[in-house]
């Protein structure tokens, strides 16, 4: 397909740039505290069917500190998120929020305080 046509990125393109869209935005608003952060995305969480079968709600992301080796780690879930939204607005939506809860869990702050969109877009 043609770069120009919309079929041409896949829904876990899109994903990922939503992830980084909402990760860029954050660094702009906070700068130097999220230097080293990294951010993935995974299709489902481990541990999944174990969490269905405790009818358990599966994450929709996780914070993993620094180690020795590498910086912090923010994953998003994506077939989790995706799960929860019905349209692709919902979707980025969601997505930053994801963000911004566990950057926030990240850096000890309440999510309000770290970006003042933070879910008032629904």
């Amino acid at each position: 397909m043609l770069p120009t046509l919309p079929g041409y990125r896949t829904r876990s393109d899109r994903f990922d740039d939503f992830v980084l869209d909402s990760a860029e935005r954050l660094h702009d608003i906070w700068g130097k505290p999220l230097d080293g952060v990294r951010f993935a995305v995974d299709e489902i969480p481990p541990g999944l069917e174990q969490l269905v079968a405790d009818r358990a709600p599966a994450p929709m992301g996780s914070y993993a500190p620094a180690t020795a080796d590498e910086g912090p780690v923010i994953t998003l879930y994506r077939r989790v998120v995706e799960q929860a939204c019905a349209t692709r607005e919902e979707l980025q939506d969601l997505v930053h929020d994801v963000v911004v809860e566990y950057t926030a869990e990240m850096l000890g702050v309440p999510p309000e305080s770290l970006d003042p969109v933070y879910r008032r877009r629904y």
